[in-house]
């Protein structure tokens, strides 16, 4: 089994994939003018400005639900595989990733709003691909296909790695037995969930930015003890990058794939799972929400993901192997790629501390990730279901809860690939869809800054009068008719 996902992961991520990733984010760098540089002033008053919502989500919910969906394994982990098979000079490639991966999550999300439906009792909003690819491209096979690929990644794989890695961690810190911590989690998991995507908001919102502070606080502590070896360790970045360091020669075309594939498992974007987050958010206008997402692809990749990277790397506490299986680099001999590696990083400094630390910090991580992945699915069963989603619902829970279980309990090396598998339809299937609707996400781009330069008091969006058809204009005039609830 292993051999066929390994086989059928490397046709899905091979070159035309690699192609697709960075030609969209280079094209709608290029046609957004570099929205994902010129608006970061924007970003960060509509995201810390945003008030709450009694429709949906606010703007900062919608940003800690979807940065906790991203922030994750592949912080820690996916960072350290990114390093041991791809070299030092994938962290290059991940940064590249988010770089033009904000101009991608802006036009996916901006297609999000656009196109985002109201519940039927009016609580809530949904968006995401799926609806934005049956109802602006009128595809609707094409909106099942996705729903049913993100569903089979959703449910099941992605929660694996998550829930591994945190029991894995905790039970290295303070030796409480996988079972104990695994049960733990899934009834905290119930609780939250059985109250919807507004507990999950409120969760997030309160959660995200104490994980991150801790685990970015304690990078940096690290790299300030060490801060001599950080011109060496970011010229070895740039050196692998491009193949000028003697001995990673092997690695240096695998830089490239595993700096993308990481950089697209950590930060989301083009992938489509961040934008069931960005549909359930409650703004004036579509762009604010892209660009409010836009900022999340920094926040973890140039933020969360640079600094553990470099924490590795100025400790020298990871190691490379070549395809075929030898030593390039063993800092770490007998230690797997993973948390062990920030854990020794810290213990370099701090002995003793490395497990306690980071062992905190994956619980949060892993946690909160798997509450967002958890959304996502719940996103694509309302979409696929309509308003009979109370028993479908109910199944998705209780499979996520034994994915928990699974992979608290048994977890096998065979996951991560399975997810690389579902992770790249995703990415395939989502990522033609928005090249071929970015008309209307660069008409609302242009309505917004043409508001914004006009002085508007607050910002309104009418999809029909910018010529966006399959929109829901009914929906859109009564949120534009109503008291201001937003940032601007």
């Amino acid at each position: 089994m292993l051999a066929f996902t390994t086989k059928l992961n490397d046709l899905i991520w091979s070159v035309p994939m690699l192609f697709l990733i960075l030609g969209a984010g280079i094209f709608f760098t290029v046609a957004t003018r570099g929205v994902q540089f010129r608006k970061i002033k924007d970003m960060f008053r509509i995201m810390i400005g945003g008030k709450k919502s009694e429709t949906g989500v606010s703007s900062v919910q919608a940003f800690m639900i979807s940065a906790a969906g991203r922030v994750g394994t592949g912080n820690i982990a996916g960072v350290a595989t990114a390093i041991t098979f791809g070299g030092p000079g994938a962290i290059f490639w991940m940064w590249i990733v988010a770089l033009i991966g904000g101009a991608t999550s802006f036009i996916e999300c901006t297609l999000a709003q656009i196109y985002k439906v109201r519940s039927s009792d009016g609580t809530e909003f949904r968006g995401g691909p799926s609806y934005y690819m049956s109802k602006g491209l009128g595809i609707k096979w094409l909106a099942v296909l996705f729903s049913a690929v993100a569903l089979f990644a959703t449910t099941f794989c992605l929660h694996l790695p998550n829930i591994s890695t945190l029991v894995d961690s905790v039970e290295s810190a303070y030796h409480i037995p996988r079972l104990g911590t695994t049960v733990a989690v899934a009834v905290i998991f119930a609780f939250i969930v059985f109250g919807g995507v507004k507990r999950i908001g409120v969760w997030a919102e309160k959660m995200v930015p104490l994980m991150s502070l801790v685990y970015v606080g304690a990078c940096l502590i690290i790299i300030v003890l060490h801060v001599t070896q950080l011109p060496a360790a970011l010229a070895l970045i740039f050196k692998c990058a491009f193949n000028l360091e003697a001995g990673f020669g092997s690695v240096a075309g695998l830089a490239v794939m595993w700096g993308i594939k990481r950089g697209i498992y950590s930060n989301e974007a083009g992938q489509g799972n961040a934008t069931h987050t960005a549909g359930a958010s409650d703004v004036d206008h579509p762009c604010q929400e892209g660009l409010t997402q836009a900022l999340a692809v920094y926040f973890d990749t140039l933020l969360i993901c640079t600094v553990g990277a470099l924490m590795m790397l100025v400790t020298s506490s990871y190691n490379v192997v070549a395809p075929d299986g030898s030593a390039i680099v063993t800092n770490l001999a007998g230690i797997p790629a993973g948390v062990l590696y920030a854990q020794e990083a810290i213990d370099v400094s701090f002995a003793g501390f490395g497990s306690p630390v980071i062992a905190v910090c994956v619980t949060f991580f892993c946690f909160t990730s798997i509450m967002a992945t958890y959304y996502y699915a719940e996103t694509n069963i309302v979409f696929l279901c309509g308003d009979r989603t109370r028993v479908p619902m109910n199944i998705v829970k209780a499979i996520v809860i034994f994915a928990i279980f699974y992979g608290g309990l048994t977890y096998s090396e065979l996951v991560w690939s399975i997810v690389d598998i579902g992770l790249g339809l995703m990415s395939w299937v989502n990522i033609i869809a928005i090249l071929l609707l970015v008309k209307p996400a660069l008409a609302a781009l242009r309505d917004y800054e043409a508001q914004q330069k006009a002085g508007v008091s607050r910002l309104t969006f009418h999809p029909e009068k910018l010529g966006i058809k399959g929109a829901e204009n009914q929906m859109w005039e009564e949120l534009s008719a109503r008291e201001h609830v937003s940032a601007e």
